[in-house]
């Protein structure tokens, strides 16, 4: 009975909100195209070109309808910081949520990147600087796998290959204060936030995504370490539910990872 309950009350929460229905009308309409292969996707007024249907499905989940990015400021041209932007999808958000945001985003992979502009400029999103190298602790390069779909990082070693870096510590210093910074950098964010550790005092709000591969330290007391150290209170959230952890150590059967994890940190 407990089934049919879930099942019902999450479509029912979706139907509730324009964002859901759209959700559920793309899941419908793409849901079941071939893995990888790159298509054209329209969703309200835009029109993308993304790698992957069913990985923007879930981004377009968790950015428009669970809305993790939301954040609230008082400033009327925002500063944000998009690192791991992807092709655009965020920045969509952003930019409806905060018209005259000023949004750096910063995309490794060059053929996303290309991808992200062309996004961008046939939806005519202005008021962002693309940045298309890796964030990383120097600007002297890092050696990046580029995997399938929106999962590419410094510990993949398919097609891996060195790509250029900058080293965020300064771009956030270059800022007198940054209201959002989004950090999705598939596996470097604990070396990445260790490194500007003394440079979030002007950072308002801040989600990280985490990541945990098989076969490397486990560093989250690391990363909140630095965010308790840095001032911010936190929220942690997964998305992944597992049966019998203690023997089931993968993260949604991948070969590569055992722990995601989404935190939320903000200043009071």
């Amino acid at each position: 009975m407990w089934v049919f309950k879930f099942l019902f009350t999450e479509t029912a929460r979706l139907l509730r909100s324009a964002e859901g229905r759209r959700l559920l009308g793309l899941a419908l309409r793409y849901g079941n195209r071939p893995r990888n292969e790159p298509v054209d996707i329209t969703f309200g007024k835009y029109q993308f070109r993304v790698p992957d249907a069913l990985s923007f499905i879930w981004q377009f989940r968790e950015i428009f309808v669970d809305e993790f990015y939301r954040f609230y400021t008082t400033s009327l041209a925002p500063v944000i910081f998009d690192c791991g932007t992807n092709v655009g999808t965020s920045v969509v958000y952003f930019h409806q949520l905060y018209p005259n945001a000023r949004i750096v985003a910063f995309e490794a992979d060059e053929t996303i990147s290309a991808t992200l502009q062309e996004n961008l400029q046939k939806n005519q999103i202005s008021g962002v600087e693309v940045v298309t190298k890796a964030v990383w602790t120097n600007d002297e390069g890092i050696l990046f796998g580029s995997d399938q779909a929106d999962s590419a990082s410094i510990f993949s070693q398919t097609d891996q290959k060195l790509v250029p870096s900058v080293r965020l510590r300064d771009y956030l210093l270059r800022e007198t204060r940054i209201d959002m910074l989004k950090m999705d950098i598939e596996g470097a964010e604990t070396a990445v936030l260790t490194d500007c550790r003394d440079a979030l005092a002007h950072v308002q709000n801040l989600f990280v995504e985490f990541h945990a591969y098989l076969d490397h330290p486990q560093t989250l007391a690391e990363v909140m370490n630095v965010l308790e150290e840095s001032g911010f209170r936190y929220y942690i959230n997964t998305s992944q539910h597992r049966q019998a952890p203690l023997v089931n150590h993968r993260y949604r059967g991948n070969d590569s990872m055992d722990l995601q994890l989404n935190i939320f940190a903000y200043r009071k």
